[in-house]
């Protein structure tokens, strides 16, 4: 039986996600991402070409899971987001937002800026999802059940 919490305590937090989308064979694409809530949808990082976003292009259905396991305190938390995705223009800002999320303050490495982050690239791209079902299960009694190590 699910026990849910409030999915905001994951979207909050700099985890991965991981996207799948289905590929033009009809064949299950997973890839983890960045990610960072606003506005009520979850924003994950793509590129113009990207194959993600050529996958969301032609069939939008996507699923994202995100897993806070933490083995020594017996944390298991896992949210589910099932939905349509839209692929959208870079937001330098929410692009940096994003990365201050995982990065901490804007003193990032100047490298990793121009040669991987790209922030204001042009070809830039993020996936939208507003979820149409959310899936929240606490199961963090692995270690400690029947009660909860983690009861959020």
């Amino acid at each position: 039986m699910p026990r849910p919490f409030d999915p905001d305590y994951l979207l909050a937090r700099p985890l991965m996600a991981n996207l799948a989308t289905v590929d033009a064979d009809g064949a299950p694409r997973n890839a983890p991402v960045w990610y960072i809530w606003e506005g009520g949808a979850l924003w994950m990082l793509g590129t113009k070409d990207g194959s993600s976003a050529r996958r969301i292009a032609a069939n939008p259905q996507v699923a994202v899971e995100i897993v806070d396991f933490r083995r020594d305190d017996g944390i298991l938390l896992h949210l589910g987001l099932r939905g349509r995705a839209r692929i959208e223009p870079n937001d330098a800002d929410r692009f940096r937002r994003l990365l201050a999320n995982y990065l901490g303050a804007d003193d990032w490495n100047p490298w990793f800026v121009d040669t991987i982050a790209r922030i204001d690239d042009p070809d830039g791209r993020f996936i939208r999802l507003v979820p149409d079902s959310t899936f929240t299960n606490n199961v963090s009694y692995f270690r400690t059940g029947p009660d909860l190590a983690w009861d959020g």
